[in-house]
């Protein structure tokens, strides 16, 4: 029997042109967790938010070193030949017999004890939603949900018609009460204390012979500073730029926050006979915000782990 030889051909190498070099497959590049993936539009959207935030900041900056007449006169984003900061700092508190003063000291008032009570019930009421079981629980969840939803302006009349009957209008008050209720901060104070807090440690610590009071006070407040400094931050930011609330409210000049301090030396340009004072306006703004911007810069990694917990479920 004679056998048939099966002849298999290669396929002939890639021509190597006249240098002899061979071509080499490009490999994909693999991404790292460590150095995440590039985008050239992120970076692009990125800076223009960043440009938006930063241009009208810039531009307060450079206008709290000019004079009234060198507002009028200069390009807004471009100093003027005096430098004025000092002198406008020096007259913002001097001016009208020092009543910027005055409102600073409401608003740190509306703050602490408004944004400081705001902060207190979310962490006593977040804490308990998340580790007590008790009849009504998802009542008091869709209640929440639901005051999270309606926006603070349509209950502005409402409150301003109660404490109208209660005689606590044109009194501060009448600014600090409504600013203790924070649905938000419960709401986020509730996610927080269900992550963040365990129940063994709990059950260790009330069969160590603690009761609930020394359990949420060494036990379970260390573990709820993040949530605490991020509700804090929030609610202090909400207060310290409430507007609508204290106009409707107050009438007393005497009782006025920065917001509406600073609006009213804004409106005596409008007036008749009535001077303007814009580089007041402008300086008493930048002095405004200054707390704010120490806040967050000196929290921020607290609000920062904050706003992250629960976000990762193990």
């Amino acid at each position: 029997m004679s056998g048939s030889v099966t002849t298999v051909s290669r396929p002939a190498p890639p021509s190597t042109g006249s240098s002899g070099a061979v071509p080499r497959l490009r490999k994909p590049r693999r991404h790292s967790p460590g150095r995440p993936r590039r985008s050239v539009l992120l970076t692009f959207l990125t800076g223009l938010i960043l440009l938006y935030s930063l241009v009208p900041l810039v531009w307060l900056v450079i206008s709290a070193t000019k004079t009234q007449e060198g507002l009028a006169h200069s390009f807004g984003l471009w100093f003027n030949g005096d430098f004025a900061l000092w002198d406008n700092i020096k007259e913002t508190f001097t001016y009208n017999d020092g009543v910027f003063s005055r409102w600073l000291l409401n608003t740190v008032l509306y703050v602490v004890l408004g944004a400081g009570g705001a902060t207190l019930l979310a962490v006593l009421g977040g804490y308990a939603l998340a580790k007590f079981n008790f009849p009504g629980k998802r009542a008091v969840f869709a209640v929440v949900i639901g005051a999270v939803a309606v926006p603070g302006t349509a209950l502005a009349v409402p409150t301003f018609l109660m404490f109208s009957k209660m005689g606590l209008t044109d009194t501060p008050w009448a600014v600090i009460i409504p600013s203790l209720i924070s649905p938000f901060g419960l709401y986020l104070m509730w996610v927080f204390a269900t992550e963040a807090v365990p129940a063994e440690l709990m059950e260790a610590a009330r069969i160590d012979g603690a009761g609930e009071l020394r359990t949420f006070f060494q036990v379970v407040l260390p573990l709820l500073a993040p949530g605490i400094v991020t509700v804090s931050l929030f609610t202090m930011v909400a207060t310290w730029n409430n507007y609508f609330l204290p106009l409707i409210m107050l009438k007393d000049p005497d009782w006025y926050p920065l917001t509406l301090g600073l609006n009213s030396w804004n409106a005596q340009a409008a007036t008749a006979g009535g001077t303007p004072v814009f580089h007041l306006v402008i300086t008493g703004s930048l002095i405004t915000i200054l707390p704010l911007i120490a806040a967050f810069l000196l929290l921020q990694k607290y609000w920062q782990s904050g706003l992250a917990a629960g976000s990762v479920k193990e």
